[in-house]
């Protein structure tokens, strides 16, 4: 019995990663500005492992009506607007592609159940080349933008 405590313990503390092909999920997370938003946001570094340029290009998750990737633009005054962005994220041969705050993200809107702090919920990511993977993303509400 300590024995099987001490792996489900490792396993909790080990970083959450997914791969579908060349496609490798690392430290996604999602946070919502209130416990009673009706929004939030997932972030995650998308790894590509392969030869090939990819590009995701949707997503989907049970956690939200509406799920979309997300980016910041640069409008007059030198104000940042968030955006959605329909043709998705490169995922460079050999490189990343970093979902953070203040950048490109995965937008949630109309929330279908309070994003609680230490929950996690489903999300599907689908790439243009690797095509669809099921990642688990961990709610951290204390989270701070730089990790």
């Amino acid at each position: 019995m300590p024995l099987r405590c001490l792996a489900a313990l490792l396993l909790t503390l080990a970083p959450l990663a997914a791969q579908a092909g060349d496609i490798v999920i690392e430290d996604s997370y999602a946070r919502a500005a209130t416990p009673i938003a009706r929004s939030g946001a997932a972030y995650m570094v998308i790894r590509n492992t392969g030869s090939e340029d990819d590009r995701l290009i949707g997503v989907n998750t049970p956690m939200a009506e509406v799920a979309q990737l997300h980016t910041h633009v640069m409008e007059g005054g030198g104000v940042m607007r968030m955006r959605p962005a329909p043709d998705g994220f490169a995922v460079p041969a050999g490189g990343t592609a970093l979902l953070e705050r203040g950048g490109d993200h995965v937008m949630l809107m109309g929330l279908t159940e309070a994003m609680q702090d230490g929950s996690s919920f489903e999300m599907t990511l689908t790439f243009e080349h690797a095509g669809q993977m099921t990642i688990e993303v961990p709610v951290d509400m204390k989270r701070m933008p730089d990790g």
